[in-house]
């Protein structure tokens, strides 16, 4: 199993509203770097949710329904979705400023490269990211 981080900004698309969906598609991603790793999941993958914008912290964990495929939305080029459903809220949201300011989470390519809105976590950035927010992972 890999571990991703995914970004979206609350006011377009929250963690309170992919809870009351249940599920969504990740859908119009338009960056090369980011639609690789999107191509890189696996069903059975967790995501960690992250609000941008103002709020700029994790605040849920989600794991990948359906693996990449064809963007429904790409009018042109060569796009993939995956579809996400969320596991549970974090026990308690980690920041940006904490992120950086960690010896292991540090190294995160959101932390070097904040615009890049789908990314992955290492094994050790996943259990530390855990355990700050103080989440377990059940695996069932």
């Amino acid at each position: 199993m890999n571990y991703w981080l995914v970004k979206q900004e609350p006011a377009t698309y929250s963690w309170s509203d992919f809870v009351k969906e249940g599920k969504t598609a990740w859908i119009g991603v338009r960056n090369f770097q980011a639609r690789n790793n999107l191509r890189a999941m696996k069903k059975g993958d967790l995501a960690f949710f992250y609000h941008s914008g103002e709020e700029k912290q994790v605040v849920g964990l989600a794991r990948v329904a359906v693996a990449a495929y064809p963007d429904p939305t790409a009018t042109e080029g060569d796009w993939s979705a995956v579809d996400l459903t969320p596991l549970k809220p974090v026990g308690k949201p980690v920041t940006l400023a904490a992120i950086k300011a960690d010896p292991v989470l540090k190294e995160m390519a959101l932390a070097r490269n904040s615009r890049l809105s789908v990314s992955p976590v290492t094994d050790g950035q996943s259990e530390r990211l855990l355990a700050m927010t103080g989440t377990k992972v059940g695996l069932s």
